[in-house]
């Protein structure tokens, strides 16, 4: 198996570890299962505390770690990758007035963090209702909570 972390540029790593574990209630201390090599590699690597300040965990231990790496430059230009945050859980029984009040709700504590939003979509066809909000991150990394 081939283990991998998604790794963001960035010039302030500890301040984007700070929105994104608040984000998607990830972890700056790796878990401490499942027992993988890849875990136990984190593991021995973290501070005193047992945390990184550049790096999130998922909390279950399934999901590719985050890394932010800091860099001299700035982001310039549109991100190639993005975040998609299912703020709904990506629950089909939810009707559309329940989904946007849970967008919203997320929107507005991410914005509160640092975020800005940028646009926002909506369909009110019954056959494929949806909503959500593209926003970037306190470095402009757009992202979207849907």
């Amino acid at each position: 198996m081939t283990f991998w972390q998604l790794t963001i540029d960035c010039r302030d790593a500890a301040r984007l570890a700070d929105f994104w574990a608040e984000a998607l209630g990830w972890s700056r201390t790796p878990p401490t299962s499942p027992d993988t090599p890849w875990w136990r590699h984190y593991q021995g690597r973290a501070d005193e505390n047992g945390a990184f300040y550049d790096r999130l965990f998922d909390p279950e231990g399934f999901r590719p770690p985050l890394w932010f790496q800091e860099v001299p430059e700035a982001k310039v230009g549109k991100n190639r990758l993005h975040v998609d945050v299912y703020a709904t859980g990506r629950d089909e029984s939810l009707s559309l007035d329940e989904r946007i009040a849970i967008v919203d709700a997320k929107v507005t504590a991410l914005v509160s963090l640092g975020a800005t939003v940028l646009h926002g979509e909506r369909s009110d066809d019954p056959a494929d209702p949806y909503c959500f909000v593209t926003l970037a991150d306190p470095e402009g990394n757009e992202f979207c909570v849907g």
